[in-house]
């Protein structure tokens, strides 16, 4: 990956969380949210995010995309043994959130996500324009 593409694919959690200020239930839901682990791969055909949520099932996943940002966003699904309530519990439950902004040349119709074993995968494939090609030379 180029390092203007590295630029164009970036983290805003930051931005996200500036543009929430003046509503403290949005603001302080954003401060209890975890950033996952995200890799970020390239081949000729688009890129590919993986991103570890471990415990989200998919009913508890959320994926946007809009204009040229994409957000993900988790809840981990807890389950209590029936007929038990809880009353003290240290253990918070995590909820994950990761945005990024898009490069221009991907396909964001086209976007592809599969979760298996508590990893996402997203495959944003590349526009036709910006997808390499090969120009057959002629001989006269």
């Amino acid at each position: 990956m180029t390092q203007q593409q590295q630029q164009q694919v970036t983290t805003t959690t930051g931005a996200a969380a500036a543009s929430t200020r003046g509503n403290s239930a949005v603001e302080q839901d954003l401060q209890h949210s975890v950033l996952p682990a995200v890799d970020v791969f390239e081949n000729p055909h688009g890129i590919t995010l993986l991103a570890d949520m471990p415990g989200v099932p998919r009913e508890h996943l959320d994926i946007k995309v809009e204009g040229e940002s994409l957000l993900i966003e988790g809840t981990v699904q807890t389950r209590m043994p029936e007929g038990l309530e809880a009353v003290h519990a240290e253990v918070r439950i995590p909820r994950y959130r990761r945005s990024f902004v898009l490069s221009r040349e991907l396909d964001t119709n086209g976007i592809q996500a599969q979760l298996k074993d508590g990893v996402l995968s997203l495959h944003i494939p590349k526009k036709a324009h910006a997808q390499a090609r090969k120009i057959p030379v002629a001989i006269h």
